[in-house]
């Protein structure tokens, strides 16, 4: 694959520079223009269509949802989101995701320059991970992956050695990146109020997961909510992990709960995936349906073979209905998904799962 072209869309000058320094720290990499708001932009994709979009949600002229929602309509053109760690930046930010961006990166309102030294791989992955997305369910094109030491699930638990054994009490978890805000819409949104209890790891910056919960439980049945620790894991609930913090499940006599934690990147996040999928298999066993969703990487496939080795039922998303068909296909490599379902018939199966089907 030749090299990722990117537009910037920015109204501050000096984020674009350090945007764009950022991202030239890559070979792969080619910022084809940074402009200062979605006219510019129009103007600029007229000359070179870009590959990907990174796009700031608050601008002169024409705000960021406004030229979202016209590009998805008229081009479909892969998009992350640039925006600040603010209340107001994380619900319009949930706006942007709604309407069709892949994935979300965020900017500091001060200490450019830090940034430019420590956030830049998570620019460049987000960038990276968004050239595969597969927007109108089409072949994503693989690219190349920055390779940098990771830790596994053994940097905040070890493994379980034995399985525990089967109840009544069934617990659903879910792990999903790029692609997964969409996703996790549709699943949740078409569970009836009595269903399972349910953990989610969704690969999201601090701050925004609140809001992204709070999007979510205003749409759906269900309770959904932003975990914080002590958490009850109740049918009818569903738990989102906390961005910037791990989460795992916990067991006290018959109740499930969930414990938040700080600690290094596992699989190069936190929370991660591997880390619930490796605490439900612990602490659930047999007592849990673990199911893996679109996104970029491999966060969740070992953990969700943990969860199969426990004697969890395990589901994986299908290649057609992903946005990226990253996670689910890792997992499917190490033996770790009993079957896999197109997006449309994940929750028929939480549903049948709950009442022992």
């Amino acid at each position: 694959m030749g090299q990722i072209n990117v537009l910037l869309v920015d109204d501050s000058a000096v984020v674009r520079q350090v945007l764009t320094a950022c991202l030239s720290k890559d070979p792969s990499i080619k910022v084809i223009g940074a402009v200062a708001d979605p006219i510019f932009a129009m103007t600029r994709m007229q000359i070179q269509w870009p590959d990907v979009i990174v796009l700031d949600v608050e601008m002169p002229r024409m705000d960021g949802i406004t030229f979202l929602k016209k590009l998805m309509h008229e081009h479909p053109t892969p998009v992350v989101i640039c925006s600040t760690l603010t209340e107001k930046g994380a619900e319009t930010t949930m706006q942007a995701l709604a309407a069709g961006a892949v994935s979300i990166v965020t900017k500091p309102k001060v200490g450019l320059k830090q940034f430019l030294q420590d956030d830049s791989e998570s620019l460049i992955a987000a960038v990276k991970a968004a050239s595969h997305a597969n927007l109108r369910r089409l072949s994503a094109v693989a690219s190349a992956v920055p390779v940098q030491a990771k830790l596994t699930a053994d940097a905040i638990l070890p493994a379980s050695s034995h399985a525990m054994a089967e109840t009544t009490d069934r617990i659903v978890a879910i792990g999903t990146s790029t692609g997964g805000t969409q996703a996790l819409e549709v699943v949740l949104v078409a569970l009836p109020r009595v269903c399972p209890g349910i953990v989610i790891v969704q690969h999201m910056p601090e701050k925004f997961t609140g809001a992204f919960a709070a999007r979510l439980n205003g749409l759906c049945q269900i309770e959904v909510r932003e975990a914080v620790n002590g958490d009850r894991v109740l049918p009818g609930r569903a738990l989102i992990a906390q961005g910037g913090k791990h989460m795992l499940l916990k067991r006290s006599g018959a109740q499930y709960y969930v414990e938040i934690v700080d600690g290094p990147l596992v699989t190069r996040h936190r929370p991660s995936v591997d880390v619930l999928f490796r605490s439900v298999a612990k602490c659930a066993g047999k007592n849990a349906l673990g199911i893996i969703m679109t996104g970029m990487g491999d966060d969740g496939a070992r953990g969700l073979k943990e969860m199969s080795e426990m004697g969890a039922r395990t589901l994986g998303q299908d290649e057609e209905s992903c946005v990226v068909y990253g996670m689910p296909k890792e997992a499917v490599k190490l033996g770790a998904v009993n079957k896999e379902l197109p997006l449309s018939r994940i929750a028929h199966e939480i549903v049948a799962y709950g009442h022992g089907r």
